[in-house]
């Protein structure tokens, strides 16, 4: 029988606790001993607290301390905005925990898929973007880290659809606490996966070993099938006969597996109905057009049948091929796409090749470090929202932007509207110079249909502040909230239109007669319409959005 000797120790030394409360009490009260009950009970909770999960010490950054004064608002830097079509997607420039405090109040429960790949914490003395987090030689290198990603990934939880997943990439150096920390903030409403991906085969060399791969954590709602399937590479699709190959079959046996396949330029164009029971042919029939006519007979004229029945090989149609042998066509089932293994070893996972070396095509002079091979971003997107085609992705840690360009990609091979949102800081200039150039530059040479919004963080002082004293501030930078929520763009867009004052009312009112083609307005949700006001805009056939009040709805309840 097993003994839980951490609970007898808790139990030990709760009653010797209960022991000293008895005696402080019994005995003359005054301040002191007030105090000294009051310890008690603090003590009582910290040996009742955690008993198993995480355990680390919680520190502060530096833009904790500028929340607690300041409250954050986006704006646009308007003369970096990519008009080309397609889906609006956004560029948040600032501390991603101040981006994911704005996100929150827009995209709360909206977010399909958050792909990261964070710092690795792999302990340099100096801060490089994607990898580095603290000196390696700090006594709490491990629980800054955790208390930086708590707080990230804490409101990452909440901006989730419920069928939503995050994909959290990572090395060694912290896969075993992320892991943990995953658990204790989604829960056990979700379930972990962990896929080790093959990005750098020529190793890394460390102490004892060559580190050759690297990790992803997949956290996905419970008891849903959300991941799809992946498309095998050729050498990995096994191909045989649609034909049966065993013996011979009787037409009584499975009459609707005789039928003729129509095959022209070497490609299946049609199924034909079922053979009557009197036609048994003996040989491959061409037609005067050149299509032939393929039916489930050997090469010595003796007739099999098609292993799926007529009915239902159209379902089959993309698992077929026509094979030509010595000029006789047969046709073969070969399944192109098959379940994801928890190894990922594709040589385009390479990120020299597909990650720093691409990067450079784009941005010749880039200094980025360690970017991630586009395929290894593209193949776990495609996992999740391959049959999403509507999908938003959030990238709170977007670096060189990878997952952009793969989102991108991706719409561009199925016709999806996939929408993306980036957020990362301007360190060293990155999201001006890397970032946002590398989506610039892949829309122009690739002509993808997508458009890009820039947005900055700014910070609005709060501290010792009434909220009508900075109510007009927080006013100048709603539009942008507006925007991201919807992802639309107000800016020149003659189809839309903002108003947030009785004096913006009552101009687009006046100039309605100048925006002939406007079909929306959104109206500040304190803003009244008069009867005239709205018979104007009625006539129009102007549809009105109220712009919600949970936007600062925390600050007017201070």
């Amino acid at each position: 029988m097993s003994i839980n000797i951490s609970k007898q120790k808790r139990e030990d030394l709760l009653a010797k606790i209960k022991e000293i409360r008895k005696f402080i009490s019994s005995a003359p009260q005054d301040e002191n001993t007030g105090n000294l009950l009051s310890y008690l009970s603090d003590l009582e909770k910290d040996v009742n607290g955690k008993k198993y999960g995480l355990v680390f010490e919680e520190h502060r950054e530096e833009i904790d301390e500028v929340l607690d004064t300041h409250t954050p608002v986006l704006t646009e830097e308007k003369d970096l905005f990519i008009d080309n079509g397609g889906q609006m997607n956004f560029l948040i420039e600032g501390d991603n925990l101040a981006s994911l405090k704005l996100l929150e109040k827009t995209n709360k429960g909206k977010i399909d898929l958050i792909y990261i790949d964070p710092p690795y914490n792999t302990g340099a003395s100096n801060w490089i973007y994607d990898n580095d987090y603290v000196d390696g030689n700090d006594l709490f290198k491990h629980s800054k880290w955790l208390s930086m990603m708590k707080s990230r990934l804490t409101i990452a939880s909440r901006l989730l659809t419920e069928k939503g997943v995050l994909i959290c990439a990572i090395d060694e150096n912290e896969s075993a606490t992320l892991c943990l920390l995953l658990d204790e903030i989604f829960g056990a409403d979700y379930e972990y996966d962990c896929i080790t991906i093959i990005h750098n085969p020529r190793g890394i060399q460390g102490k004892n070993f060559s580190y050759t791969n690297e990790f992803a954590y997949f956290v996905i709602p419970k008891g849903d099938k959300i991941i799809g399937e992946r498309r095998l590479s050729d050498d990995e699709v096994y191909w045989s006969p649609l034909r049966n190959w065993g013996s011979e079959s009787l037409r009584t046996d499975a009459r609707n597996c005789f039928y003729p396949i129509f095959v022209k330029d070497d490609k299946i164009i049609s199924f034909g109905d079922v053979c009557p029971n009197d036609y048994h042919p003996q040989k491959n029939e061409t037609m005067d057009d050149g299509t032939i006519a393929i039916y489930p007979i050997d090469a010595k004229g003796v007739e099999r049948k098609w292993r799926y029945a007529r009915q239902s090989i159209e379902g089959i149609l993309d698992f077929l091929a026509v094979k030509k042998t010595k000029g006789i066509y047969d046709i073969e089932i070969g399944k192109t796409f098959g379940t994801y293994k928890t190894v990922w070893s594709d040589p385009k996972y390479d990120a020299n090749g597909y990650g720093k070396q691409l990067l450079n095509s784009l941005l010749p002079n880039c200094t980025f470090d360690f970017p991630k091979s586009l395929w290894n971003v593209y193949d776990c997107l495609f996992s999740v929202i391959a049959n999403n085609r509507h999908a938003t992705i959030l990238d709170f840690f977007a670096g060189s932007g990878t997952t952009g360009h793969a989102v991108m990609k991706l719409n561009a091979e199925d016709g999806g509207n996939r929408k993306f949102i980036l957020c990362t800081n301007n360190e060293n200039n990155i999201c001006r110079d890397v970032t946002y150039e590398r989506i610039k530059r892949v829309i122009d040479k690739e002509n993808y249909a997508a458009s890009l919004k820039y947005y900055k963080v700014d910070y609005v002082p709060i501290n010792e502040r009434l909220y009508y004293e900075y109510a007009d501030e927080l006013l100048k930078h709603v539009r942008e909230l507006v925007e991201l929520e919807n992802g639309i763009n107000f800016i020149g867009n003659a189809e839309i239109g903002i108003v947030l004052t009785e004096e913006e009312l009552a101009d687009f009112v006046k100039n309605l007669n100048n925006a002939p083609t406007c079909h929306k307005l959104y109206m500040g949700h304190d803003l009244l319409p008069d009867e005239e006001q709205q018979v104007a805009i009625s006539e129009k056939d102007i549809e009105i959005c109220i712009i919600p009040d949970y936007y600062y709805k925390d600050l007017q309840e201070r």
